[in-house]
């Protein structure tokens, strides 16, 4: 499961989901950007950085690593990261700390003595998304963050709590950003299931979802460049067209000519089945039957 991007993904939607999991967060937390960041001379990739404001003088920088397999290296690499880059950029930040997320204590890594000060001087903050209680009964942003270690067998249920939860206690912007992470964190764990298969277990529609959200704003918008006149086939026609070329290159003209042949229920279903499509073998199955 790819949970990197889960969890960087999780941080650009809610950059203050990372103070909810410390003692102490900084005051102004909710002014704080999420970012990444290269640092050079050697370079490193640095993932997760926090930055504070610019226009509140030096603040304080955070980095984050999310680690969910052991890496015996793993702080001697996120101390040297994090002390070049505070060097390269010291004018701008106050002071540095760092916080590590791990799904438990089993994947730390072993020899931690080089690093006992760091670690046991408040500076490095290392979290355990086992410890941190029932996962119902968590802020719904550290929730997600929870949902990505569960096991296959406990996942769909509680994936479901959380979309009545979400439902329930979310404005209207943030119940969609929420849906749709849950739908990720599913479909990267289920990934030998489609994404509609997906949808189907959490009991959720394709409307719920960005995906189609966007895919139905470009069926508008390309109704009203192509004109009244062309009428809602023809919008639907190229907006597939589009939509399947943007992903797997031209198509044959075969390919084009049957589409545009096929009636608007069928074109319908068609925009909503390629989504689960991994190539244009998947689209001439589909066309087959």
């Amino acid at each position: 499961m790819r949970r990197d991007s889960i969890f960087y993904k999780l941080f650009q939607q809610s950059p203050t989901l990372l103070f909810q999991l410390l003692a102490t967060p900084p005051s102004n937390a909710e002014a704080y950007r999420f970012d990444s960041v290269a640092v050079k001379e050697p370079k490193f990739e640095i993932d997760g950085v926090f930055l504070p404001p610019e226009n509140q003088g030096a603040g304080v920088v955070y980095f984050c690593e999310v680690q969910f397999q052991t890496d015996e290296q793993l702080y001697e690499r996120v101390f040297a990261e994090s002390a070049l880059y505070f060097y390269r950029n010291r004018a701008r930040f106050s002071d540095w700390q760092a916080v590590i997320i791990y799904p438990s204590r089993n994947t730390e890594q072993a020899d931690i003595h080089p690093h006992r000060s760091f670690l046991n001087g408040g500076q490095v903050h290392r979290v355990y998304l086992n410890e941190l209680g029932n996962i119902r009964s968590l802020p719904i942003w550290v929730a997600l963050m929870v949902l990505t270690t569960l096991e296959e067998n406990q996942a769909p249920e509680e994936a479901r709590y959380l979309l009545t939860r979400t439902r329930q206690e979310v404005t209207e912007l943030g119940n969609k950003a929420i849906i749709e992470m849950i739908l990720t964190i599913m479909v990267y764990k289920f990934e030998q299931l489609t994404r509609t298969e997906v949808e189907s277990m959490l009991g959720i529609t394709l409307k719920e979802t960005r995906v189609y959200r966007e895919i139905k704003e470009e069926g508008r918008e390309e109704g009203r460049e192509q004109g009244r006149e062309e009428g809602r086939e023809a919008a639907t026609i190229n907006l597939i067209t589009r939509q399947l070329t943007k992903r797997f290159g031209e198509l044959s003209e075969e390919m084009r000519s049957t589409i545009a042949g096929l009636p608007l229920p069928v074109l319908e279903d068609l925009s909503e089945a390629l989504l689960d499509f991994t190539s244009l073998a998947d689209l001439q199955a589909w066309l087959d039957k």
